[in-house]
């Protein structure tokens, strides 16, 4: 697709959804030790999914959707609702390597943004074919976002949006010299590139991630738009945890910062669970790597007593939709949770209805 995008917009994660995008699991280096069990987390996450939407699998040949059919099958999965596509990935966090939807024209169009393994790992070219692959498979509209003529990096967990012209992500993501996605570009940079792509209006930028996360600070384990004026973000209460500060100073910055029409947003804090380490490493626990589903909200849950207060507050912004907790103890050795691995493709001719 080559001429330019007509009033774009991309859509909130709680519009209606033609289905959810996700990887079946195969790097077995992202579960040390745990992978014999991650299978069985993503059949039980498919359980809740496909009672309400479509589930796009992208496998990486027959071997490996038979064994995830098997999986599926014994968990009580409708392998009717099941969408499977022969996809080569590296890993299966399709929320990063995926295509990006935005409506523009009345159509659906997938972006499809440069992945390069959050700057970090040398093994993603696989993943970076992902969009354009599915696009072809899917027969899509596709555009690959540029700047100065050069791709633009993204990953998809690194922003998050309304639907109605606003995004917040991180400084510490997108302008960091320590991961370094895109040399060169500013804030003003950015700024024009989401007005262009996804119909940005306005960007809200926080400092820094959660520790342990090694995208360096990847939005979606710190704060998401849960309303066209509600946010979430996690706090944590200990102040002696390296979180405390940098979770604190958000709040305070969330808590300065308006909408396009100058209004004060609805800020509600979400614990922290306690932290968890693997190998001397601390991990990426956080209650905002959350996924909205048409009908019901899926919640990482970690064996913390934070764990109830987390659920229950979040069932208290969506009370038209089912909150629902998944153990996420052995996904996170992955260094993601249920966001992560999920990719939203939107119902084309849909109104865009409150959260």
């Amino acid at each position: 697709m080559d001429r330019p995008l007509e009033h774009p917009r991309w859509p909130a994660e709680w519009e209606p959804h033609r289905s959810t995008w996700l990887a079946w699991p195969h790097q077995r280096r992202d579960w040390p030790g745990k992978f014999a069990t991650i299978p069985w987390v993503y059949a039980e996450i498919v359980r809740h999914l496909h009672q309400s939407e479509t589930v796009g699998i992208l496998i990486t040949g027959p071997a490996q959707e038979r064994r995830a059919r098997s999986v599926l099958t014994r968990s009580g999965v409708d392998l009717a609702k099941i969408e499977f596509h022969t996809v080569p990935t590296d890993r299966a966090w399709t929320r990063d390597s995926g295509p990006i939807f935005v409506k523009s024209g009345g159509e659906l169009l997938a972006l499809d943004w440069r992945f390069t393994g959050w700057a970090k790992y040398p093994n993603h070219l696989a993943d970076d074919q992902v969009p354009a692959r599915l696009a072809a498979l899917k027969e899509w509209q596709t555009l690959q976002p540029k700047f100065n003529g050069e791709r633009v990096v993204l990953e998809g967990g690194a922003i998050d949006g309304n639907g109605a012209g606003l995004l917040l992500t991180t400084e510490e993501c997108l302008l960091s010299s320590v991961q370094c996605r895109n040399p060169g570009l500013t804030r003003i940079d950015y700024e024009r590139i989401f007005e262009q792509f996804l119909g940005v209006k306005k960007m809200l930028w926080l400092n820094r991630g959660i520790a342990g996360d090694d995208t360096h600070g990847h939005i979606d384990d710190l704060a998401r738009f849960v309303g066209p004026r509600k946010i979430v973000t996690v706090v944590e209460e200990n102040a002696s945890d390296e979180n405390y500060r940098p979770l604190h100073e958000n709040l305070e910055r969330l808590g300065s910062m308006t909408d396009l029409d100058g209004k004060r947003f609805e800020v509600i804090p979400l614990p922290m669970p306690e932290p968890l380490f693997f190998d001397g490493t601390r991990l990426p626990v956080s209650y905002a790597n959350f996924y909205i589903a048409n009908d019901r909200v899926l919640v990482p849950t970690f064996n913390s007593q934070k764990d109830r207060v987390a659920l229950g507050r979040l069932a208290d912004l969506f009370p038209n939709r089912k909150v629902v907790g998944i153990h996420a103890v052995d996904l996170v050795w992955g260094f993601g949770t249920l966001h992560c691995m999920t990719q939203q493709e939107p119902l084309i001719a849909s109104p865009s209805p409150p959260a």
